[in-house]
């Protein structure tokens, strides 16, 4: 009950200032009846004071907090009382983001635990629970580029989505322009006032038929912002190279391979960024990062709607009226 009155606010607080004439009556009334004197003189009135005052009257009393709840119940009621837990709507328009996340072969190194598309997979699915009010879709890539998921609302399904992201589902080799341009396709129509990119892979370009390059230049013509993220070690680590018969890789160990001047060209030439993650704790920060620039860029407006709360007020200042009437005309009727 506490908890429910501490979240009552008024709309009319002002009004409130009128539950001040209650005392005010109530010393008035007390005036005027110590005024009243008596016309007739009773023998028996010594009688009585001994014995006491009679039990109505002395419940009497009753009768005028009865009717000075009623009257302030009618004053909150006339205040508009109103529940600050109402719902909030947020209108504006959000931010049209997709990633694109290289699913080649080299992905599936170690170097991130425990792999390395495994890691770029959880930090994507927490920079999504982040970002509330925006349209997120998945591309991926390795040889040619696959969308996994256009723009969407829903976050949930989302998130089940890029859980279900695997190796070897698409040709061999590293598309970098091909994951950037199936990214920019899918933003080309988007109407949003601000249009993101978050490319992420861990080699550089060796197969498609669109360079980073001109893939780069389509996002600055659709002015979509491309945040690139070079992931990968420092140090040599076990690689796929090849795929055996049986569909198991055969690993080398390679030094990392990053084109990052392409992607920091790429990036920069966009109004993004370029960072380059070495371990799994770069990774998480990148992603932050990216979230908190990419939040400025939201305009947003909040609106509350409060629910109304005078029904209770009502009831009580009604309960009360009713009662105060039917013991003014019954039990108390023949007090004056």
């Amino acid at each position: 009950m506490i908890e429910w009155w501490n979240n009552i606010v008024f709309a009319y607080p002002l009004v409130l200032w009128f539950a001040l004439i209650i005392p005010v009556l109530y010393a008035v009334q007390r005036w005027i009846n110590a005024g009243k004197k008596s016309v007739l003189t009773l023998p028996t009135l010594p009688f009585l004071n001994k014995t006491g005052t009679p039990a109505l009257v002395r419940w009497r009393p009753v009768l005028h907090v009865l009717r000075a709840v009623t009257i302030l119940m009618i004053i909150i009621v006339a205040a508009r009382p109103q529940a600050k837990s109402g719902w909030k709507k947020i209108k504006g328009e959000g931010i049209d983001i997709m990633l694109s996340i290289d699913v080649s072969p080299s992905m599936q190194a170690v170097d991130f635990p425990p792999n390395r598309l495994e890691a770029a997979k959880q930090e994507a699915i927490k920079f999504v629970k982040q970002r509330y009010n925006d349209r997120i879709g998945i591309v991926v890539f390795s040889g040619e580029a696959f969308t996994v998921c256009p723009l969407t609302t829903d976050h949930d399904a989302l998130v089940n989505m890029i859980q279900g992201i695997n190796l070897g589902s698409l040709e061999m080799g590293t598309a970098i322009g091909m994951g950037l341009a199936k990214a920019c396709e899918r933003l080309k129509t988007s109407k949003a006032k601000s249009k993101v990119v978050i490319l992420l892979t861990d080699g550089e370009n060796n197969q498609g038929v669109i360079a980073p390059e001109d893939a780069g230049r389509l996002a600055q013509a659709l002015d979509i912002r491309v945040y690139a993220i070079g992931m990968s070690g420092r140090k040599k680590t076990l690689v796929p190279t090849q795929v055996n018969p049986d569909g198991s890789y055969v690993q080398q160990y390679q030094q990392p391979d990053i084109d990052e001047e392409s992607l920091q060209n790429i990036a920069q030439g966009t109004g993004g960024l370029y960072f380059r993650a070495a371990d799994a704790n770069k990774l998480e920060q990148i992603y932050s990062e990216i979230n908190r620039l990419e939040k400025t860029a939201f305009d947003r407006n909040e609106t509350e709607q409060r629910k109304e709360e005078y029904l209770v007020f009502s009831i009580i200042a009604a309960l009360c009226m009713a009662i105060e009437l039917v013991l003014r005309k019954t039990l108390f009727n023949t007090l004056t």
